[in-house]
């Protein structure tokens, strides 16, 4: 079986939640790791543990993605693995949202998971290996209502992996996209005691994100759900 190995990570969108799991996860296979996010500061503490680099950038800025991916790939490494972690939500009721509310929640969700991927394929298509992994969610697959534009952007997200695993996995890219179904447990966010388990652990989370990173390339998947056992479909 030809089971890839890894080097290096780059998670974007990066912060205490999913994305430290990740990094955590990452880190305990001896991958480097490089975090991105708008503002680094909330990202020391997850540094100095994972021994990650922290990067500064708007992933919506197709010239700040861009310097990203050459910063990491001078500073540390070019990124075989790279995660596309974040997200933006606009609510309310459909008549009252903000249109350029509402655009920002579609970049956010969306073009910079674009501009990320684009920026990771053409590095790795030189060496014709790596993995791309998208952060999906229930509103990937399921549009709630007062919430069209995070429905909006994850439907798009969901599509251009899709896309993108269909042109790239022939040519040696990994590309997965994640159906989070469900809320995740963070410290300020734990299940009622009459509703244990209802909630995604963020470990376990990143758990399955490495096992599908361990798939021989014969059996890879493109796409994986992920919801609490006791959550309904």
């Amino acid at each position: 079986m030809d089971i890839p190995s890894y080097t290096t990570a780059l998670i974007v969108g990066a912060g205490e939640g999913l994305s430290a799991s990740l990094a955590r996860r990452f880190a305990k296979e001896k991958i480097k790791v490089a975090l991105a996010a708008r503002k680094i500061e909330k990202l020391g503490a997850l540094c100095n543990e994972t021994g990650a680099r922290a990067f500064a950038c708007d992933a919506t800025n197709a010239e700040e993605v861009e310097r990203l991916f050459g910063l990491v790939q001078r500073e540390i490494a070019s990124p075989d693995i790279v995660v596309y972690n974040a997200s933006a939500r606009a609510r309310g009721a459909f008549i009252d949202l903000v249109p350029a509310e509402v655009a920002q929640s579609i970049a956010v969700s969306a073009f910079g998971g674009f501009l990320v991927a684009q920026q990771a394929a053409i590095r790795m298509l030189q060496n014709k290996r790596g993995a791309i992994l998208f952060t999906g969610a229930s509103a990937s697959v399921k549009g709630y209502a007062q919430s069209a534009p995070f429905a909006m952007g994850k439907f798009a997200l969901r599509g251009l992996a899709q896309s993108m695993a269909r042109e790239l996995s022939p040519q040696g890219i990994h590309v997965a996209h994640f159906v989070i179904d469900g809320g995740i447990r963070s410290a300020t966010r734990t299940e009622a005691a009459d509703r244990p388990d209802s909630m995604l652990d963020p470990d376990a989370i990143a758990e399955n994100y490495w096992n599908v990173l361990q798939q021989p390339r014969s059996t890879w998947s493109w796409e994986l759900e992920l919801r609490p056992w006791v959550e309904k479909f």
